[in-house]
């Protein structure tokens, strides 16, 4: 006879006991044969743990603190009740030891580690450099996490899809180098969202706030028609040739008449230019060329009255300088502000100051795939800060949503990484691919990011951790457009 649908529940109900009991005999265990590593299994009905959690190791007198990187679900066959065997289910996975002698260990019992004890740890063992408080630990609550300042001494790549919080953790952590270093920032910001970041907002308050008051005394911001501008003759011929797109083979003879100008150690300006065309010399194709293209019409020129940007960076009492390339009227501007800053600094590369370049939007600053001869030049200084500027003090801080769309020699170059939310799980598989240090399971969180959220890895951090960024001290720039237009009528 066949069972009937009482029978099969009964059945049913028998083997979700007798599962659920082995299931709760699991003890939480780790072993480790390398002592750096280890390996775990924990009951489903218990211990609650997460990718990125910090856990206790406690094996006799001996007790390590440990992260857990991978968290999966294991089967294990149990015993026959006759129509089933019964599948018992455990989470098990890795992790790594934050701290301990460096010694194997076998069978230490695995429970969560209380937030004290993460921030003990992090006491103990933090560098003796300068520290940045940016946030807390995502889960360690209440326990401050700070970025390790000495590992801006390598590039640095923050990442996020819009809405993700990236433009406003990007000013906690400048701001924090500003209270805490004394290392010289220059932002290349596309979007005008660092303009204000010598604003103190009007609830900030405390020490902090009065700190930061008086490092920003030595911040400068360069905007279109106060101080950011540009004197053609203090440009390298190859940028004056992209700015007037001329095409050394192309265009030969107009090429041929610019090299003239220059090597004749003229002082090219467009004013000069037009004189050349009036005596009827050199300078006239050159002229035209320039009106064709709309040269004149350039906001960004400083002509004979207004002071350039460039001599800027040399500036010994400029702590960071913003310059607002977002406040220029056309993406040409932008490209041949961001090309000439860039090459002022790698042409200054032997003085061997440290300055910490911050290209805000990098794939319009260096793209993958430059489509101008003035992003190709700002793309190709970017590159090579970014392959030898290190050894000069040159440092890079890249920032953009679109990680694939940001030139791989720049990227290849990061030692460090923030991560904030990004749902293009190609996005995701790219950033995976050029940071493969870091765990995949951790990486794989960011699509579970609220806003503010992040991953920090590399030299900049003590470990892969995940935090949640804090307030910031100065006004925030930019912004999106208010969505009134949603409330109901």
């Amino acid at each position: 006879m066949s069972d009937t649908p009482g029978d099969m529940r009964e059945s049913l109900d028998r083997y979700r006991a007798v599962r659920r009991q082995l299931e709760e005999e699991i003890l939480p265990l780790a072993t480790s044969v390398d002592g750096r590593r280890f390996s775990y299994q924990a009951s489903l009905h218990g211990l609650v743990l997460q990718a990125g959690s910090y856990v206790v190791l406690e094996e006799g007198s001996e007790r390590r603190l440990g992260q857990v990187v991978t968290l999966g679900l294991g089967r294990h066959q149990g015993p026959d009740l006759g129509a089933a065997r019964v599948v018992i289910r455990g989470a098990e996975g890795d992790g790594r030891v934050l701290d301990g002698d460096g010694s194997s260990f076998h069978d230490a019992t695995v429970r969560p580690a209380t937030p004290d004890e993460v921030r003990d740890h992090l006491e103990q063992t933090a560098p003796r450099r300068a520290r940045l408080e940016v946030g807390e630990l995502l889960l360690a609550p209440g326990v401050p996490f700070s970025l390790d300042s000495g590992g801006f001494g390598r590039h640095t790549f923050l990442c996020g899809q819009s809405g993700s919080g990236k433009t406003y953790s990007l000013g906690v952590v400048l701001e924090q180098l500003l209270l805490q270093t004394d290392l010289q920032i220059v932002v290349l910001d596309p979007n005008s969202d660092f303009m204000r970041l010598g604003e103190l907002r009007p609830d900030a308050d405390g020490a902090g706030a009065a700190r930061y008051a008086e490092a920003i005394r030595s911040l400068a911001v360069k905007r279109a028609g106060d101080g950011l501008a540009l004197r053609l003759a203090e440009l390298d011929p190859d940028l004056q040739a992209a700015a007037v797109r001329l095409d050394p083979v192309a265009d030969r003879d107009e090429y041929t008449e610019l090299v003239a100008l220059t090597e004749g150690g003229e002082a090219l300006t467009l004013e000069r230019l037009e004189q050349l065309e009036q005596e009827g010399e050199a300078g006239r194709r050159l002229i035209a060329r320039a009106r064709n293209l709309g040269l004149h019409r350039w906001g960004i020129w400083a002509g004979s009255e207004r002071a350039s940007l460039l001599p800027e960076l040399a500036r010994d009492d400029v702590r960071c300088l913003v310059i607002d390339l977002g406040s220029l009227a056309t993406r040409e501007e932008q490209a041949l502000a961001s090309a000439a800053v860039l090459g002022e600094l790698w042409r200054r590369r032997e003085e061997r100051r440290p300055v910490l370049i911050v290209v805000d939007e990098a794939h319009n600053v260096c793209p993958a795939r430059p489509e101008d001869p003035l992003t190709a030049i700002a793309t190709e200084y970017a590159v090579r800060i970014a392959g030898e500027g290190r050894k000069f003090g040159l440092y890079l801080l890249v920032s953009t949503q679109r990680p694939q769309k940001v030139h791989e020699n720049v990227l290849s170059q990061c030692d460090n990484l923030l991560l904030m939310r990004m749902n293009s799980l190609a996005d995701l598989g790219f950033v995976s691919e050029v940071f493969s240090f870091v765990p995949q399971s951790l990486l794989e969180r960011a699509t579970t990011f609220r806003q503010g959220e992040s991953l920090a890895a590399g030299l900049i951090a003590p470990h892969p951790a995940l935090l949640r960024f804090g307030q910031r001290l100065a006004q925030e720039g930019g912004g999106d457009v208010p969505a009134d237009w949603s409330r109901p009528a």
